[in-house]
């Protein structure tokens, strides 16, 4: 009997050993605005299972963390305003002087300011975070929605939806330095890591311009042609590269498809089955997984990005919009 006891505790020690040698949990917190359902859904990135949901404005849309990872900034479209959630209580703390009907919002490198795209007044509005005071209001195209910014911090670009335009701005003078006509409606826009390209997708043509950086010319335009479903339903959104370069995704709407691309040859290699509606897109910073929202199904389609496989789907509150998550 000892001998048995002794042999099971033996167990239990290694097992704990075991456990201890693996170290902490290294999962993120993943933050989903739901646009119709005036929410956040707070999800762990490690078991996948939601851990709260919280109540915001009105419409959240775009939403984005503090460099610093203290605060998620959110686009309550509805609300004219851009809020500020504190991370470690979940209590909205602030509001931004946003500007009318805030979309989609990024920030420098530097950490501050953040660049939020008003659609219903056709600006850019500029905040600085530290002092939370506007500094600039840069006029652009018709219904702005998409916000890039370069690694270096030199530019952010905005992309005008009816306009059909990425618009280049200068960080430092808030002067637009070039305007490039892409497909019909871009609605996001994301550079790559090395800040030599720029994606942009068009929900109405159907479409995704890679453009040169430098000479703000279009390199190459990507199409898409999804096996059983009709061409008017591709109607990409949302865009990620990663950040070695070789893939990118795109979220294609109504298709209920992520896009795989191989970022080199600009060639698609797959088609993802995600949920209905894909609308934007994050990885997690060690870009394991992508979290794709699904605003016609109320879920999350998490997909492993090595795999490229869907392995979960998740519920959300109505009409999930946008996905921001922590770096640590």
């Amino acid at each position: 009997m000892s001998m048995r006891l002794g042999a099971i505790g033996a167990a239990f020690a290694l097992a704990l050993s075991a456990l201890s040698a693996a170290g902490p949990a290294s999962g993120y917190t993943v933050y989903v605005s739901n646009e119709k359902g005036n929410s956040l859904t707070v999800i762990d990135s490690e078991t996948l299972q939601v851990l709260e949901t919280i109540i915001v404005g009105e419409r959240p849309r775009g939403i984005i963390l503090t460099h610093d990872d203290k605060h998620v900034l959110i686009c309550a479209s509805d609300s004219n305003t851009v809020q500020v959630l504190d991370v470690a209580t979940h209590e909205i703390v602030g509001n931004l002087p946003s500007g009318p009907d805030p979309e989609l919002l990024n920030i420098h490198p530097s950490g501050s300011p953040v660049y939020i795209a008003n659609e219903d007044d056709d600006q850019l509005t500029v905040v600085d975070l530290d002092t939370e005071k506007m500094i600039a209001e840069v006029a652009v195209g018709v219904e702005p929605e998409g916000v890039g910014v370069s690694p270096d911090g030199k530019t952010v670009v905005v992309t005008s939806e009816t306009t059909n335009m990425a618009h280049f701005i200068d960080t430092e003078s808030f002067e637009i330095t070039d305007n490039v006509l892409v497909g019909s409606r871009p609605r996001f826009a994301e550079f790559t890591a090395d800040g030599s390209q720029l994606w942009v997708t068009s929900e109405v043509s159907g479409t995704l311009s890679v453009i040169d950086a430098k000479t703000k010319e279009i390199i190459k335009t990507i199409g898409f042609d999804v096996p059983g479903v009709q061409p008017d339903y591709v109607q990409p959104v949302g865009v990620r590269v990663s950040a070695d370069g070789s893939k990118a995704f795109v979220a294609l709407g109504p298709a209920n498809r992520v896009a795989v691309i191989d970022a080199k040859t600009f060639e698609v290699i797959d088609y993802l089955l995600v949920g209905k509606r894909v609308w934007q897109l994050a990885f997690t910073p060690d870009q394991k997984l992508l979290f794709a929202t699904n605003g016609n199904s109320n879920d999350v389609s998490v997909i492993d990005v090595d795999s490229l496989k869907v392995i979960k789907s998740i519920p959300t509150g109505t009409a999930p919009w946008g996905v921001a998550i922590t770096r640590n």
